[in-house]
């Protein structure tokens, strides 16, 4: 088994915990979870909270999963204050991005560390674009999958395709680069083509973003 950090045992039992709680508590949920109108109405502490719930166990399984298989790459890379700064940051871009493409829909909600994890995978990737990611059992390079995700979700967006939050995702992707590039800028110099890719999908995103909305 993988030498996991403290800090990621921490983080999935608190995932766990909060959620196996929403689980069996209506209230709670209803009390936590992201909901646009209330967002709006100033109870901005749905925009953390939202990420420690699920919606159920296979929600949460995935997303612990993924938590599992690449945080030690971004705490080897940076650190435990910085890989926790890059967890809590990815999941507020996350909300804060959902939060824009759905201002005009009060009663969307969400839940899950989607948004927290994508941007852990993401920092991930540029720290080591070679590494293989399986998608269904085939593996593929990280920087393909990185840059294919982000065109992924802007597609999910557009035609709102399954149950899934592409906007949280697309923002914690986001973050996760920009806190990646702040804390190691060479990068840029080091990984100039990883760069440009990822962030073509992002210039297109805001390019686009009144047909998204």
């Amino acid at each position: 088994m993988r030498d996991l950090h403290l800090i990621t045992f921490i983080i999935i039992g608190a995932n766990a915990l909060f959620s196996m709680q929403g689980f069996k508590n209506y209230t709670l949920f209803e009390k936590y979870k992201f909901n646009v109108r209330d967002v709006q109405r100033g109870e901005y502490v749905r925009m953390f909270s939202s990420g420690f719930l699920h919606a159920d166990w296979q929600h949460l399984i995935f997303n612990m999963l993924t938590l599992f298989f690449f945080a030690n790459v971004v705490i080897y890379n940076v650190g435990v204050l910085s890989f926790v700064i890059t967890y809590l940051l990815a999941l507020l871009l996350g909300n804060i991005f959902t939060l824009y493409f759905h201002k005009n829909e009060p009663y969307y909600s969400a839940v899950g560390a989607s948004g927290a994890v994508t941007g852990i995978l993401y920092a991930s990737i540029l720290f080591a674009p070679n590494m293989l990611i399986f998608v269904f059992f085939i593996p593929m390079p990280a920087y393909i999958f990185g840059i294919g995700y982000l065109l992924y979700s802007i597609y999910g967006m557009k035609t709102r395709s399954g149950n899934i939050g592409h906007s949280a995702h697309f923002g914690g992707a986001v973050g996760g680069l920009l806190y990646a590039l702040i804390l190691k800028p060479h990068l840029i110099t080091t990984q100039p083509l990883l760069i440009i890719g990822m962030l073509v999908p992002i210039v297109l995103l805001f390019v686009f973003r009144k047909r998204l909305m």
